[in-house]
């Protein structure tokens, strides 16, 4: 090896540069195929792939000699000592490569936040909002997504594995990155299908992509949605078919800050790409300024600026982009040396988010923290919309979401049941935590619902319906007034001519129609319910629920 690059330093100039730049093209060409960066000056990832492609193109500059040796002495017997010396170098021509580094190198520090810390903190707006105002009370929690994607996951692989199309099975695999959504206004998460392996793809890359997985989180079950279209490109596929090298390649320029699948209300599967722009010196506080819409089956796709995307798409900025911003808010606004040294007013997220469905969009929950606390208690909590960016803090100061998640797990500790991170929902009033504990195999065992400012609160059980009846049980035990149901319950007089029985969750359901309205009732609270009829006549009280036309039976009687 080394006589060869020995005779390829030996060449004539002109034939060993012409060699050497043909080389370096193949070669620059091959690293932008393979690790795709944007073409984009305000990129770091673009100036690291300049750095290294200069550095290739500058090797046949360097005028490296081989076998170069310097007389040192003579021995005492009259022989020449000889030692080897290394290569001559041509250090004029790392000038590019070094001038490269050095861009990179001053724009990172002129972009970071020990000179910007204001600038990074004032890329978001935080709104204060009453909690108890602003967040909607929950009449019910039988309709809150609780599933984590673990559980996601379980659910989504055994939906694959009891497709009767074996080859579906063996063929493809469902991806871990599963995306909540709301869909239809109803919480979902949804995940496509995957070729499983390099092989795979080959065999199946002419039929593509049948479907993918869509899971309900409410009601702990999935279903897999074939597709009329298959999907041509996926992030498991290969050269002109994978999906981040067609979006390369479709926006040279864009810099993708992330890639979520998701459907719109007709089913159609689309990639949401969210593309950032630096908003601090070269490369600094990154936010999302765009967002293609990309189609995978056709391989279309539209590029909208962020203030402009449609309704149905829910996932703009990921949780993980919206707690570093408010980081950079709460810990930055008093300017560098305080965010290190002083603390003053520096507060910071939780480390881990939750999601919420409100009024068709999807929000990350997560605790605010000071920044010099014990990390054992927060003192609110902020709420960020994933489509628009928004948003919303309550300053309500309990526990941490880790702390709740231990208070659940001690009411049932002989039992080693493991609590998944919570979400929040306002139960008469308080803001109150809500999760599920789950078994060694990751099945859902209990519901729980833990008070944020008075965590000695617990309520667990096996359904959404006891925990919360035990909860208020709870509340009132402890002199927090209750959610007042008993004082805004309504009655009325009913002829019962739509009578259903349904299953959710495990939990059975009397539903009685009257007209355009619904009178739901828990077989669990109430097992007299079965008793009635069809051509019943009945007294029911009942109280609002979440959702507009249905309402929830608190008891009954028949009518005289």
């Amino acid at each position: 090896m080394k006589d060869f690059v020995k005779k390829i330093w030996e060449m004539k100039y002109t034939r060993r540069t012409l060699i050497s730049v043909t080389v370096g093209s193949a070669f620059a060409f091959l690293l932008f195929y393979i690790f795709l960066p944007p073409i984009n000056l305000r990129s770091v990832g673009f100036w690291v792939y300049l750095a290294v492609i200069a550095l290739v193109y500058s090797i046949p500059f360097l005028n490296i000699k081989f076998n170069s040796f310097v007389e040192i002495k003579k021995s005492a017997n009259g022989k020449i000592i000889k030692k080897a010396r290394g290569g001559e170098i041509n250090k004029w021509a790392l000038l590019p490569t070094a001038s490269v580094v050095a861009v990179l190198l001053i724009g990172l520090i002129i972009s970071s936040t020990l000179f910007n810390a204001r600038r990074y903190a004032a890329i978001i707006e935080v709104q204060r909002y009453d909690f108890s105002e602003d967040m909607k009370e929950s009449e019910e929690i039988t309709h809150i997504a609780l599933m984590d994607t673990e559980s996601a996951m379980m659910l989504g692989n055994r939906t694959l594995g009891e497709l009767s199309n074996t080859s579906a099975i063996s063929q493809y695999t469902v991806s871990e990155a599963y995306t909540q959504i709301n869909y239809k206004n109803t919480p979902k998460k949804v995940s496509n299908l995957e070729y499983d392996g390099f092989f795979k793809w080959i065999a199946n890359s002419k039929n593509g992509i049948p479907g993918y997985v869509m899971v309900d989180p409410v009601k702990s079950s999935s279903e897999f949605v074939s597709l009329t279209a298959p999907m041509t490109y996926a992030e498991s596929a290969y050269f002109h078919e994978d999906l981040e090298r067609k979006l390369r390649f479709d926006y040279p320029t864009k810099i993708f800050e992330s890639i979520s699948f998701e459907v719109d209300d007709e089913n159609n599967p689309y990639y949401i790409v969210s593309c950032s722009t630096p908003t601090v010196g070269l490369f600094g506080a990154s936010d999302i300024s765009e967002v293609i819409i990309f189609d995978p089956t056709s391989g279309e796709s539209e590029l909208v600026d962020v203030s402009s995307v449609p309704q149905w798409i829910d996932i703009v900025y990921t949780g993980d982009l919206a707690t570093e911003k408010y980081n950079w808010y709460g810990t930055l606004s008093g300017g560098f040396i305080n965010s290190v040294i002083g603390n003053v007013d520096c507060t910071q997220s939780t480390d881990d988010f939750g999601y919420i469905a409100l009024e068709d969009d999807v929000w990350y929950f997560t605790g605010v923290t000071s920044a010099v606390s014990d990390d054992l208690s927060n003192i609110g909590f902020i709420l960020t919309n994933a489509r628009t960016g928004e948003y919303k803090f309550y300053p309500v100061i309990g526990a941490e979401e880790h702390s709740a998640m231990a208070a659940a797990e001690g009411e049932v500790q002989e039992k080693g049941y493991v609590a998944s991170f919570p979400s929040l929902v306002n139960i008469a009033g308080e803001a109150t935590y809500i999760m599920v504990l789950k078994d060694a195999s990751g099945l859902v065992k209990l519901y729980a619902l833990v008070n944020v400012e008075n965590y000695s609160i617990v309520a667990t059980g096996e359904n959404q319906t006891e925990a919360m009846k035990e909860y208020k049980r709870l509340l009132r035990a402890n002199g927090i007034e209750s959610d007042g149901a008993e004082d805004t319950a309504l009655t009325r007089d009913i002829e019962v001519h739509n009578l259903r029985d349904v299953t959710i969750s495990g939990n059975s359901y009397v539903y009685i129609r009257v007209g355009n309205e619904l009178y739901r009732g828990s077989v669990a609270d109430d097992e007299t319910l079965l008793f009635i009829t069809v051509g019943s006549k009945i007294t029911v009280t009942y109280t609002k629920s979440d959702t507009e036309g249905i309402y929830i039976i608190t008891s009954w009687e028949p009518k005289e």
